[in-house]
């Protein structure tokens, strides 16, 4: 990964990590940590940004979600 983050990739890095805590009525700190400390944040999401960005919102959220309990970050 390069050290220069795309703007746009940034601002949906920050996107995911607001509606993920709002659907999962968690801190985004929280659930900024988990993402980083699983991997997902800079494996998954930074990665498929092209991708996941064309997503809609309740898609997007359950795609992460279900993968955040894939990777036990979140209870089943």
């Amino acid at each position: 990964m390069t050290t220069h983050m795309d703007k746009n990739i940034l601002e949906f890095m920050t996107y995911c990590i607001s509606k993920l805590s709002q659907t999962l009525n968690m801190s985004q700190r929280d659930v900024y940590s988990r993402l980083k400390k699983s991997g997902i944040l800079y494996e998954y999401i930074v990665p498929s940004y092209d991708v996941l960005h064309t997503f809609s919102s309740r898609y997007l959220i359950e795609d992460l979600t279900d993968y955040m309990k894939e990777k036990g970050v979140l209870p089943q």
